[in-house]
């Protein structure tokens, strides 16, 4: 098929699409007026100002303005009533142990090294300790079951 071919395709799928719309009665925003009768002789406006500024004609009616409006209906329906979450998972006393002297020992150490007070030799050797087993005691009692690669943690 030539270029000849397609563009008499085109014209002939043109030609039979129905009645151009008239523009005389076209009822734009408000405040805009009809644009000419004949396309040919005037240039194309443009598309629309995506931003009109402050004039809120372009918005329509303001909902709620018309007295006829009917309000909400009554939420007669039963609406969905989520099930109480369960409780928060308490941790042994011995984990909890592992878990403040795991964070609280560095932690302390670092609080007494901004406030420049040195302490005894055996109490930095007691909280390096202290960090050291809780650390071991954590990944020690590690869930070592392989995890369901999928599992993203989310319950429907």
């Amino acid at each position: 098929m030539s270029a000849r071919d397609d563009d008499a395709a085109w014209q002939a799928i043109v030609d039979n699409y129905g009645e151009r719309p008239s523009l005389a009665d076209w009822d734009g925003p408000a405040g805009a007026e009809a644009p000419p009768a004949d396309d040919a002789a005037a240039p194309s406006p443009g598309p629309p100002d995506p931003f009109p500024g402050d004039d809120p004609a372009h918005l329509g009616p303001t909902p709620g303005a018309e007295a006829d409006a009917e309000p909400w209906p009554e939420q007669d329906e039963e609406r969905f009533v989520p099930p109480p979450p369960p409780p928060l998972p308490r941790t042994s006393p011995l984990r909890r142990a592992a878990w403040v002297a795991t964070l609280g020992s560095p932690l302390l150490l670092l609080v007494l090294a901004v406030l420049g007070t040195v302490p005894p030799r055996l109490v930095s050797l007691g909280l390096c300790v202290a960090f050291v087993v809780g650390f071991v005691y954590l990944v020690a009692s590690m869930d070592t079951s392989p995890r369901d690669p999928w599992d993203n943690g989310a319950r429907l």
